[in-house]
């Protein structure tokens, strides 16, 4: 099989919960041998700790998931044992990647201007809640706070209802992609230049970076954008939609599609009225043209509209819990989940990486890694000596997992 896109790439992760481990696990995914770094005092990534816990040693479910085709090194970095095998695996990798709170790793003297010295080809990314720099970089930064900093909060929910999150971490995880969007970027850069660089990606900004539709209307006529539950900003319908038994969703806002809904509907007539001659029409008429599609849509249920629906071309679908998303036969046919080798669980099962390369496909290696399970290893690979590695595993520098 041909080698993955960044097969011979090595990746330090320093990495907490969601945007740095998520940004490692694309690297991952794309080939890199990403080596997660953690702390043996903190028991590893706060990951570990969150349930549901699966096995006899109590194996976080969501850590062996977004830590998947990785190795664990668990290693003490206020130690100054554990800061010089830090270094040593710095000066042969060419990607760190942390999430730290901003001032953290030069606390540890481990921060990029002293960690470029002993790699100028370095690429190291710092992903934070609102940047390296600015009035805001000190504060603690968490998803749910980004939301509402980031405007997206104001956006999300039924209009005139509380304030409602997207039910993902949103600006975690599209600064994890941005992060891992740079990294390739900046290894093309060296690849040109012969030089690394800083990466500084937050959630705040990624958040904000998200409101095409939102920006288009401000900037565009001054209206500040409020909550529209499931609508669209500026077309329709483009929303989810009452039948008899639940709800789907409906998109028709070029002509043609238009058109079709109207006949499914069998309002033909719908296409003459002026209220609804356009797009922009339709929006601004969108309530009393819900209003019209529920009367009809509410007599017959979801499976009836999407089969007619769906032949006549027009962009409609179920809304699914995620058992019906996990057990989807599109999904099943594309081969999207996949089970994982995990040390002391056997096979777990995957969510798939939507990067599909014609030649070069993502690898699909192992489930997130047990604490420590490769410490060893990888002080091998360094050179150490097996009494060496005894020595700092008594000392606490490192963790040694005991896998079967």
């Amino acid at each position: 099989m041909p080698a993955p896109p960044l097969a011979g790439i090595r990746v330090l992760e320093v990495g907490n919960y969601m945007a740095g481990p998520f940004c490692a696990m694309q690297l991952a995914d794309l080939g890199a041998d990403v080596v997660k770094v953690e702390s043996p005092a903190a028991g590893g990534d706060e990951v570990r700790k969150t349930a549901p816990f699966l096995g006899p040693e109590r194996e976080s479910s969501n850590f062996i998931r977004l830590n998947r085709n990785k190795r664990s090194l668990a290693l003490d970095l206020k130690a100054p044992s554990g800061k010089e095998i830090f270094r040593d695996l710095v000066r042969r990798s060419d990607v760190v990647v942390e999430n730290l709170r901003p001032g953290t790793m030069a606390d540890l003297e481990l921060d990029y201007p002293r960690l470029a010295e002993l790699n100028a080809r370095l690429v190291y990314l710092a992903a934070s809640g609102w940047g390296q720099t600015g009035p805001y970089s000190e504060l603690a930064g968490l998803d749910i706070v980004a939301q509402g900093m980031s405007g997206l909060m104001s956006i999300t929910g039924e209009p005139d209802g509380d304030p409602v999150k997207v039910g993902v971490p949103v600006t975690d995880l599209v600064c994890a992609l941005y992060g891992a969007m740079a990294c390739v970027a900046a290894l093309r850069v060296r690849d040109r230049d012969g030089q690394g660089q800083l990466i500084d990606v937050s959630l705040f900004e990624s958040g904000v970076s998200l409101a095409v539709w939102e920006a288009g209307r401000y900037f565009g006529d001054g209206e500040v954008p409020r909550p529209l539950g499931s609508a669209h900003q500026t077309s329709a319908p483009y929303q989810a939609l009452r039948a008899a038994d639940g709800w789907f969703t409906l998109g028709a806002t070029s002509p043609r599609n238009w058109s079709a809904l109207c006949e499914v509907l069998d309002r033909p007539e719908w296409t003459a009225d002026e209220r609804f001659r356009d797009n922009a029409s339709r929006h601004r008429y969108r309530a009393q043209l819900v209003e019209l599609i529920e009367r009809v849509t509410t007599a017959r249920p979801v499976g009836h509209w999407l089969e007619r629906l769906q032949r006549a071309g027009v962009p409609c679908g179920a809304i699914q819990d995620y058992a019906q998303v996990f057990a989807d036969p599109h999904l099943a046919a594309r081969d999207f989940f996949w089970d994982a080798p995990h040390a002391t669980l056997g096979p777990v099962r995957q969510l798939g990486s939507p990067m599909r390369f014609g030649g070069t496909p993502v690898q699909r290696l192992a489930a997130g890694p047990v604490l420590g399970e490769h410490s060893a290893e990888v002080l091998r690979e360094l050179g150490r000596s097996e009494e060496e590695i005894a020595r700092l595993a008594g000392e606490r520098v490192v963790v040694v997992a005991r896998c079967p």
